[in-house]
């Protein structure tokens, strides 16, 4: 059996398991298996090694260990520009980070525009780095938002110093109102289940017209940010295909395999149909 698997803490809520073996049914790959592994921060070297001891092949990483394990592997430019790494292959022992491209590849499969664009970031996190770094190489104008400005700027100097990232500015939030963006993503826990009726967009503002609004947030389906976006003449994607497709890139990173994103896909909304509109 050749063994795949996340690691977290907590992991019993990821999906990850549930797409990654769908996948691999779908292609008769029979001796593969994709499991969760919670493993504490305290003890996330020895836990590192128990997979890689017992002959897993490689593993994702999720909070809170993105950061962390980056002194265990060995990270590969794009991990080093991000600052965090998401997918581990044990034969190299190389940490790489899928998220940037897996949320781009979504933005470009459902034609956003990008080059010469304006994005707008709210969050100061690591999916918040992730995003600003795939849309400043794929060519938007990028500014961020944050509740504490100090951690927004922290992070246009650390992606200034690690990948070259030039030109981002930090706004508030009463004058990215003003900024008149194309696209709008929330990389905050804003709206997240159970606290599905919040919005990280301020309802005393005027919410832009006619936007793109990205929610990374896939629980619930469909947000309150996204229903603001909707309610204003805008378009509104949800995160789930973003979770899709950076899988997919480790899913072929590992087994040399093109993975069947539409079956990937399939089986998260599956599991999140039986699901209320609050998650």
């Amino acid at each position: 059996m050749k063994r795949v698997g996340v690691i977290g803490f907590p992991v019993a809520h990821s999906l990850s398991p549930l797409m990654h073996n769908a996948a691999f049914a779908a292609l008769g790959m029979s001796d593969w298996h994709y499991d969760a592994m919670a493993i504490p921060p305290d003890i996330l070297r020895l836990g590192l090694s128990e997979p890689k001891n017992h002959g897993y092949i490689g593993i994702n990483v999720t909070v809170p260990h993105k950061e962390a394990i980056m002194q265990f592997v060995r990270p590969d430019e794009k991990a080093r520009a991000i600052g965090a790494v998401n997918t581990v292959d044990f034969r190299s022992n190389i940490g790489t980070n899928t998220d940037a491209d897996g949320f781009i590849n979504d933005l470009r499969a459902h034609d956003v525009p990008l080059a010469g664009s304006r994005a707008l970031i709210l969050g100061a996190g690591g999916a918040a780095r992730a995003a600003v770094y795939g849309l400043t190489r794929a060519g938007a104008e990028v500014a961020i938002v944050n509740r504490t400005a100090a951690r927004a700027l922290n992070l246009v100097q650390r992606l200034s110093a690690s990948a070259g990232v030039e030109g981002v500015q930090v706004l508030t939030l009463e004058a990215a109102a003003d900024w008149n963006m194309a696209l709008l993503v929330n990389c905050t826990s804003v709206g997240l289940h159970p606290h599905s009726e919040r919005t990280p967009w301020a309802r005393r503002l005027p919410f832009p017209a006619g936007i793109t609004v990205y929610d990374m947030v896939y629980r619930p389906a469909t947000t309150a940010l996204m229903r603001q976006a909707a309610a204003h003449g805008g378009r509104a994607i949800g995160g789930l295909g973003m979770l899709a497709r950076q899988g997919a890139i480790a899913f072929e990173l590992w087994t040399g395999v093109p993975p069947p994103i539409d079956v990937m896909l399939g089986a998260l909304r599956g599991a999140l149909a039986g699901e209320t509109e609050d998650g």
